[in-house]
């Protein structure tokens, strides 16, 4: 690991995957929104953006006519 950045409060740290972890003074790692706000202020993630809601799918139900249908050919 690759130290990018140290303050009194907290060291980044580089992994070799090229993600960033976030060790508090007490040799904790900080994790989550709390993460994610230390490696904004330092400049080296951008905020994340949300995913669009998809629709949900609407369920097709075939017409009575057709179900009847298929009910006779199944009596056959």
């Amino acid at each position: 690991m690759e130290i990018v950045k140290r303050t009194s409060e907290y060291t980044i740290v580089k992994k070799r995957n090229g993600r960033y972890g976030v060790q508090a003074k007490g040799r904790n790692w900080v994790n989550a929104d709390e993460k994610v706000k230390i490696l904004m202020e330092a400049g080296l993630i951008k905020a994340p953006e949300p995913k669009p809601a998809e629709p949900e799918p609407v369920a097709e139900e075939a017409p009575a006519e057709e179900a009847a249908e298929g009910e006779e050919q199944a009596a056959e």
